[in-house]
């Protein structure tokens, strides 16, 4: 998570329209009885239908119904391009009904019109002019306002929206490719520019189809003031940033990908939000987003403002804007960022610089409530998605159900196995035997989440350089680790995540600015590590025993995980039938191992399926011929048993033919 750079509040400025409206109608509503009682009680969780800005007709006129909570203010006008932005011209009315509430319609107004809320508050004095937090667009930044838009797509998902419950299966195969839309690919040609959403659905999507990637991760999309937050200072909860296109070409791209059976998932950040002055922030002149405490309500870390998860009108806001991306994009998952900061009130606080609980307890419990309730309201409205938790503590239960007790996410991030593998494969491999159980500890814990293995964005930036950067040797070591390292992710429990560029072994640390090195695969090591992934992604698809049961403990068996000396790793991964099991073994270091016995899950005849050594990817061609013949050799346990030859740094693959 980068940190917060502060940025100007900017709108432009034009002159009133030819065809500005003159008048402002207060009796035209959106609300109903049932509207402000759900919204009262916080359980109204389609406000987005409701505040905001809506194109509506009154008496046969057309024109925009705006809507906005601001309980504080002591009045709220709309200004923009259409009335010069005189905060004079179109003042709101409070609803008669304590809901906080200010509404109005503005005849003769139409889609893409600019505008923001004046408010001036009952408290200091204070006046300002906001950004609307239910727009559905907002303007290219650094501009800050909000534009008039209505959602309007023709989608052509049907099959991929009616079977997207199998694809998104605890069951299923699950690999994910995250993504950074701005610096993906840019357009050198064209001063640099990113490529907008539909662009990407030119080339992005049919990109990932040839990898094989089952989802799309995209970073924050959510309209947000400064660029280098990557999106993770968000201000925009129902609006794509406008840097792309326009909410429909975005749309489009989401299609293009269900169109060639590829889920989407968004990036969503609840946690927190920056203080940009158009923005959430000391809204109406109190903190009515954030907390007032800054013990409770500011982040040290990323200097934002972390949401009062105890105001139903927050939790409310929230809510309203995961399900929004869920109906109207037809979006698959959401990942939820930086959780571990919302549930502990300690957290990246010294001490003294945190408030306890009720129970003397560092638990955020009204954060823990926010969850639960979050996870419960999408999976009731849509059963077929997909919640996930970056979560970087051990806090237990994180993806089970509120019933059982947890938080309901269903997966979460493995950041145990990140660190743990990543620290491991950085050791020179003549000290990697001193280092085994950073290996094997990960099946410890395995089941206690259900987890993805993730080589994310947060692993190639701020100085630690790229993934192949951290492999050590020479250049045939660092390029044969890295073909080790995605074997030996692909054959462990877990559904599987890596950030673009770690697919073809990136040379230089990411950067936002620019595109990712495509220039390098003229490089046949390049090449290799790109076609290595591909193929682990169709092995992975393939073979039952790889996906099936990812989160259960009988999918997993170890052979044996105490060959420290050699540093070699030997399990099965199973499936629902012996026949589909696979043998995974692991040399992590550069001898060659020939006559290395195994014992074998079963008799007869046992075929080499995936080499990481195949001259293909890159490598050597040492194995073992296609397969190998079990031995009536007891071993490891077993009645039978296979002498392998197991290639240097390299990972073999075995099924029973």
């Amino acid at each position: 998570m980068p940190k917060l750079k502060e940025r100007p509040v900017i709108t432009k400025k034009v002159s009133v329209m030819n065809s500005a409206p003159q008048s402002i109608y207060h009796d035209v509503s959106r609300f109903g009885e049932e509207d402000i009682y759900l919204f009262k009680e916080g359980n109204h969780f389609r406000l987005y239908d409701k505040l905001g800005a809506h194109e509506m007709q009154r008496d046969g006129v057309s024109g925009v119904y705006f809507a906005v909570w601001a309980p504080n203010a002591e009045w709220v006008s709309v200004i923009g391009d259409f009335n010069g932005w005189n905060d004079q011209a179109h003042q709101l009315a409070a609803r008669w009904d304590s809901s906080g509430i200010w509404e109005g319609f503005i005849p003769n107004l139409t889609k893409g019109a600019v505008y923001k809320y004046h408010i001036a508050s009952r408290h200091n004095g204070f006046h300002a002019d906001k950004a609307d937090p239910f727009a559905f667009f907002a303007e290219l930044p650094p501009c800050t306002a909000s534009k008039v838009w209505n959602i309007d797509y023709q989608w052509q998902d049907t099959a991929w929206m009616k079977k997207r419950g199998e694809k998104n299966s605890s069951q299923a195969p699950f690999s994910i490719y995250e993504v950074h839309l701005g610096s993906w690919r840019r357009v050198p040609e064209d001063n640099n520019r990113p490529l907008t959403y539909r662009e990407h659905a030119n080339y992005l999507v049919d990109y990932v189809k040839k990898m094989g990637f089952t989802h799309v991760e995209l970073m924050p999309i959510m309209e947000h003031p400064f660029y280098g937050s990557w999106g993770y200072q968000c201000l925009g909860y129902f609006a794509p940033t406008s840097r792309y296109g326009n909410p429909e070409d975005l749309m489009y791209l989401i299609d293009s990908f269900h169109q060639q059976g590829i889920g989407v998932i968004l990036d969503w950040v609840p946690s927190h939000f920056p203080g940009d002055g158009h923005g959430l922030a000391y809204f109406d002149g109190t903190h009515l987003f954030e907390h007032s405490d800054p013990q409770k309500g500011f982040h040290p870390d990323w200097k934002s403002y972390i949401f009062n998860f105890g105001r139903t009108e927050v939790k409310e806001f929230l809510i309203s804007s995961a399900l929004f991306w869920f109906e109207k994009y037809h979006i698959d998952g959401i990942r939820v960022d930086a959780v571990a900061s919302m549930l502990y009130l300690d957290y990246s606080r010294n001490h003294g610089e945190w408030i306890p609980n009720v129970y003397g307890g560092r638990e955020n419990l009204e954060a823990i409530g926010f969850l639960k309730q979050l996870n419960e309201v999408v999976y009731q409205k849509f059963p077929d998605v997909q919640m996930i938790a970056e979560e970087s503590t051990a806090w237990g239960g994180v993806s089970r159900p509120t019933s059982w007790g947890g938080l309901g996410f269903c997966m979460k991030w493995n950041m145990g196995w990140m660190h743990d593998t990543l620290e491991y494969f950085k050791q020179d491999p003549i000290h990697r035997k001193y280092h085994h159980s950073e290996l094997t500890f990960s099946m410890l814990y395995a089941y206690t989440e259900n987890f993805v293995l993730s080589l994310s964005h947060d692993e190639v930036v701020h100085g630690k350089g790229s993934i192949f950067g951290r492999m050590p040797g020479d250049d045939w070591q660092r390029w044969a680790s890295m073909r080790l390292l995605y074997s030996y992710m692909f054959g462990h429990p877990g559904k599987k995540l890596l950030f673009m560029g770690n697919e073809f072994g990136q040379w230089g640390e990411w950067k936002h600015e620019d595109s990712l090195d495509w220039h390098v695969m003229q490089y046949s090591q390049h090449r290799g590590v790109q076609s290595i992934v591909r193929d682990l992604n169709g092995i992975m698809s393939r073979e039952p025993a790889l996906h099936k049961f990812d989160f259960e403990w009988y999918g997993f068996e170890w052979i044996d995980h105490n060959d420290w000396e050699s540093s070699v790793l030997t399990f099965v991964r199973k499936g629902p039938s012996p026949e589909d099991t696979i043998l995974v073994v692991c040399n992590f270091t550069p001898m060659v191992r020939y006559n290395y016995r195994v014992g074998a899950p079963s008799g007869g005849e046992w075929q080499e399926i995936f080499n990481s050594d195949a001259q293909c990817y890159g490598g050597n061609n040492i194995g073992n011929f296609g397969g190998k013949h079990s031995e009536n050799i007891p071993w490891h346990g077993r009645e039978c048993s296979l002498s392998l030859t197991l290639p240097p740094l390299g990972v073999a693959y075995f099924k029973h033919k």
